[in-house]
């Protein structure tokens, strides 16, 4: 499925945060099935019996409120149709009665099912509007035509629906009978979907639930009713099931063969390095100084906002609102790509190269660092290298260090420059937004966008723009497994476990903080080399858990600068952006020089103490602040979620 597309209102869609879509390829049992749907569909959803208690407890207090819980529950009904099976209305008489890949499934009668229609019905109608009382009644109609009709009790469905020959073998079986189908029922197709538009988020959201779950019963609904198997004739209407692709046909034969999943292996407790690893002091330990000659950053072209989140808030995501999810990861809007990760990471270079002057054959190495590259033959910087019409360099690879990835690139740049003495291309790149499926907290915390150093040799006597660099990896298991991607358990998208990331940032930090406060003034004037710092440009990850964190490291929020409120959370790429912003912003006006600490998936991190100087900052035209041109769906690419458990990450 699309990652994003912009709609026809200019407006950026998630298509999976609606369509619900598993990866089966990644499951082997039912237990792991099991799981999976447990966390997606049930953790949030009210049965019918929870919304009956809300009403007669006069818990709902709007009318958005109750049409949520429908919402919710008949979502939650449809867990396993939506993900495994395509519905298809049948004349009995023509139904296969012996196809191993033909379903019918068996139902057991709504406990109660007319008391609580009723309920939802009297609540909805005692309520005040919420925001927009035409809008309102539309999308309740769409929804209650599902809920009033209702007849099947959803607490025990299984998710491998019976045969139609293991349905006959009881004859008091009930299934579903429609006395007549038509095939022209009106439903909602993908561009109804995504086009969807409403002034408030939350109702725009909505609107795109009901048509979705209006499609799960292509028929008319008051004429559905459950009979015994053994009670059917030829004329009448059967709903049948057909595995929805290839990949659920495949996923049931391997749950057919025994197939089990691979084990996981435990990891001992950490230890503590026999001794610190020092930083390095570029100036005292390297005969050939770096010099920063060029730096230049690729925004994403397409602005998500807060509000666009909402707009498309899942199906398994708690209520949340465009401001508190400011408050919680201090992020206005993330920046996101139409382009490939390749496009914008040779974009970024380009302009390096142009902006420091240097030809292709002038450049020693190319260095790239990401950690959301699915390339893996050609790397990424071996295809750049060849784009660039670099004929050899002494060094062309990829570094997956997520967000110390710049801290990574430097270090490696500074060694190789001793060797070659020729400049280092040095590229921090990442797409995120095509790897997040539906997970919240991915969601709302990272972005994209592309930056690229030209890192060459300073002139005889002139001191490193590169003063002290220092890198890290490792800690206990749960930290170095806080942000996984591709993570099988999440349908293989990106997963953060707040909790842990936050650990292992605040370990970092005071340990970075320690040692600049034992570290000296490369220019001798102040006591360390803290004192020396004139601007601390972090990791821009969560700005609300970083200005935290580092007030708890004994620093002022004052002297940070950040650029996540409107970029989001870029990993490798985040400080280099930050840098050319502060630049742009005017904040940096002159050489100055900062402190550049990064931390992140991996229990990776590390910090550059260096000079800029802005004349070497190529500064980018201003990105739009909408969404932009439409763009035609068909033309997006195809890319290749989260529970109570996982929280929002840095929050």
């Amino acid at each position: 499925m699309q990652p994003f597309v912009v709609n026809r209102h200019d407006r950026i869609v998630f298509p999976s945060n609606f369509i619900p879509e598993l990866d089966l390829s990644v499951i082997n049992t039912l237990e792991q099935l099991d799981a999976v749907i447990r966390r997606d569909f049930e953790v949030k959803a009210p049965s019918g019996t929870d919304i009956l208690k809300s009403v007669q407890g006069g818990a709902y207090r709007s009318r958005y409120d109750l049409m949520r819980d429908v919402a919710l529950n008949l979502f939650w009904i449809n867990r396993f149709a939506m993900t495994l099976y395509e519905r298809r209305p049948t004349r009995w008489a023509d139904v296969p009665r012996t196809r191993a890949d033909v379903f019918l499934p068996v139902e057991i009668p709504w406990r109660d099912g007319d008391r609580k229609v009723a309920a939802v019905l009297s609540a909805y109608e005692g309520l005040a509007p919420t925001w927009n009382a035409e809008v309102e009644d539309r999308i309740f109609g769409t929804l209650f035509d599902v809920f009033g009709h209702r007849k099947h009790d959803a607490t025990d469905l299984q998710p491998i629906k019976p045969t139609v020959a293991e349905a006959l073998s009881d004859p008091k079986n009930l299934t579903f009978r429609l006395p007549n189908y038509d095939p022209d029922f009106p439903t909602y197709d993908y561009a109804d979907i995504v086009d969807s538009a409403q002034d408030v988020p939350e109702l725009e959201a909505l609107s795109r639930w009901a048509k979705v779950l209006h499609n799960q019963y292509p028929w008319e609904r008051s004429q559905a009713e459950l009979v015994a198997v053994g009670q059917l004739r030829d004329e009448d209407y059967v709903v049948l099931m057909y595995p929805r692709d290839q990949q659920v046909r495949h996923f049931l034969r391997r749950l057919a063969s025994g197939a089990l999943p691979a084990s996981g292996s435990g990891a001992p407790e950490a230890l503590q390095p026999v001794r610190p690893f020092t930083a390095v002091n570029v100036r005292s330990q390297f005969s050939v100084m770096p010099r920063i000659e060029a730096l230049a950053v690729v925004h994403g072209d397409l602005v998500c906002s807060n509000e666009d989140l909402i707009r498309n808030s899942a199906y398994n995501w708690s209520p949340m609102s465009a401001d508190e999810i400011l408050q919680k990861t201090g992020i206005e809007s993330r920046r996101y790509t139409s382009k490939t990760l390749e496009e914008i990471a040779l974009e970024a270079a380009k302009a390096a190269l142009a902006h420091s002057g240097r030809g292709p054959d002038e450049i020693g190495a190319v260095l790239l660092c990401t950690c959301t590259s699915t390339r893996l033959i050609p790397s990424v910087a071996t295809w750049i290298s060849g784009q660039l019409g670099i004929y050899q360099t002494h060094a062309s690879c990829d570094i997956i260090a997520a967000c110390a990835g710049m801290a990574y690139g430097f270090s490696d740049a500074t060694r190789i420059l001793q060797e070659v003495q020729r400049p280092v291309l040095v590229v921090c790149v990442e797409k995120f937004s095509d790897k997040i499926g539906n997970v919240r907290p991915s969601r709302m915390i990272f972005g994209d966008g592309a930056a690229a150093f030209v890192i060459g040799v300073a002139p005889a006597g002139q001191a490193p723009d590169i003063e002290f660099m220092q890198t890290y990896a490792s800690g206990p298991a749960s930290q170095v497994n806080s942000i996984i991607w591709p993570n099988p358990a999440f349908d293989n998208n990106i997963t953060l476990y707040g909790p842990e990331v936050k650990k292992l940032a605040g370990r970092y930090l005071e340990q970075m903080i320690g040692e600049l406060k034992v570290l000296p003034d490369p220019d001798g004037v102040k006591g360390s080399l803290l004192e020396s710092i004139d601007l601390i440009i972090p990791h821009q990850a969560n700005k609300t858990m970083v200005i935290d964190l580092a007030m708890q490291a004994g620093l002022t929020e004052d002297s940070l600068y950040f650029n996540v409120e409107t970029v989001g959370n870029a990993s490798s790429a985040s400080i280099p952006l930050a840098i050319h912003d502060a630049v742009r912003d005017g904040v940096i006006k002159e050489p100055t020089r900062i402190f550049a600490p990064g931390f992140g998936a991996g229990a990776v991190a590390g910090y550059l103490v260096m000079r800029i100087d802005p004349a070497v900052v190529a500064i980018s035209p201003e990105v739009p602040a909408t969404a932009g041109e439409p763009v035609t769906l068909s033309a997006q690419p195809v890319p290749q979620q989260s529970g109570d458990d996982t929280h929002l990450a840095f929050g």
